[in-house]
């Protein structure tokens, strides 16, 4: 596409420009983002297909790189380069991605990681999660799908993965308009159930139907401290997804784990990872509503040396801050009373709306309520696999709180 600037010159890439009271500042210092009513919206700019790469300018004109434009997007455009005259292609991509890998293949001894998480790693809107000899390509954005081929390609080249695939669901990609699709791209479907190899336990991945990618690489370090203090302890593992902290517990010493998921597959694919570990012995789960479990074993008058709760993400935007916060709460309030006299309650949030400080305070407020009160020893975050862009708050998402509680 050909576009010309008001001066007619013409140019081989669109130009699109904030209005003048934009803050192109936060652009200049690493903000990845521009938001619709920052940018000059006319004909040709409304003309673009979601995806199209533009230069983009402040409201002097002066160019600050090359961003990809989605106007059907509430993040109008996104920075792809600080170089306006960039090439987005394969040797593009290859970049990104080795640079991406030497940071990962520095911090884990075998290749099963998060590779890429998004802007982070200079890839806006695109996720890449690494088992062994596969990868799992989320493009959640216009973008990223319109260039997959060259994505695959250097993906292929950078990593000698076997088998990549695209999973294309999930909530970012119905925000950019695309639709959800799960498929191979390159290489063979795997057959069965990926083992990943994380903390001392094979956790099985269903790559081509599980949940996001199949794993949540994001926890491991989470997982890691956890199962330091689940020695010889009686574990509960609520929202366990594949088997989560429960199979780190077992791995740590734990004299036994319950874990509890609403999903039956996700059950079914943690006590092939407890098998896989060797620690079906120990290993129990029980499927059902997380809320309504946790009644369930307060009515028993179960206690466990260790309570894990790692829902999914209650308050993912905004608007849902103030009834995630309150169910934040409401787990807190369950789960304390399940603690043993002077054990752990670890409670973790993925919601980016809801910061460290105001889920700390819905979780303090819920133990109290609880009938318990307690000291915090430990704040953890996403592992170093998820790398945060200072600018970008968004990046910054996961957190995992340790309480000990009252004896």
């Amino acid at each position: 596409m050909t576009s010309t600037d008001d001066d007619a010159t013409p140019r081989a890439t669109p130009v699109v420009r904030l209005k003048p009271k934009a803050e192109a500042r936060a652009i200049r210092h690493g903000f990845p983002w521009v938001y619709a009513d920052e940018l000059v919206t006319d004909r040709r700019t409304q003309g673009l297909a979601p995806g199209a790469l533009a230069v983009l300018e402040d409201g002097e004109r002066r160019p600050l790189g090359l961003v990809t434009v989605n106007v059907k997007s509430k993040i109008i455009a996104r920075m792809l380069d600080r170089d306006p005259e960039a090439v987005i292609g394969q040797a593009w991509f290859a970049a990104r991605l080795s640079k991406a890998l030497a940071h990962r293949a520095r911090l884990y001894p075998q290749p099963f990681y998060r590779l890429v998480h998004a802007e982070s790693d200079g890839l806006p809107g695109v996720v890449i999660d690494r088992f062994g000899e596969l990868a799992v390509v989320q493009p959640n954005a216009a973008w990223a799908e319109a260039h997959l081929a060259d994505l695959v390609a250097a993906l292929v080249s950078v990593t000698g993965v076997a088998t990549v695939i695209k999973n294309g669901s999930g909530r970012a990609r119905g925000l950019e308009g695309l639709a959800e699709e799960i498929a191979v791209v390159h290489g063979a479907a795997p057959s069965a159930p990926v083992p990943a190899p994380m903390n001392g336990a094979t956790y099985m991945a269903d790559l081509m139907g599980g949940q996001k990618t199949g794993l949540f690489f994001d926890q491991r370090e989470n997982h890691a401290f956890a199962a330091r203090l689940a020695r010889g302890a009686k574990v509960l593992d609520v929202f366990c997804h594949v088997g989560g902290f429960a199979l780190a517990a077992l791995a740590g010493g734990a004299q036994s784990a319950l874990a509890v998921d609403a999903s039956a597959p996700a059950l079914a694919l943690a006590g092939q990872g407890a098998q896989a570990s060797g620690f079906a012995d120990r290993f129990a789960t029980r499927q059902g509503d997380a809320f309504e479990v946790l009644e369930a074993l307060g009515q028993e008058g179960a206690r466990f040396d260790l309570v894990i709760c790692d829902p999914p993400a209650f308050a993912p935007a905004k608007p849902a801050l103030e009834a995630g916060l309150r169910a934040y709460e409401r787990i807190a309030r369950l789960a304390a009373p399940l603690v043993a006299p002077g054990g752990y309650l670890v409670l973790c949030s993925c919601s980016h709306a809801a910061d460290l400080h105001a889920f700390r305070n819905a979780s303090a407020r819920g133990i109290g309520r609880g009938g318990r009160r307690g000291q915090i020893i430990h704040t953890g975050f996403a592992g170093p696999d998820h790398p945060v862009l200072p600018q970008l708050a968004e990046s910054s998402y996961l957190k995992a709180l340790a309480f000990r509680l009252d004896g």
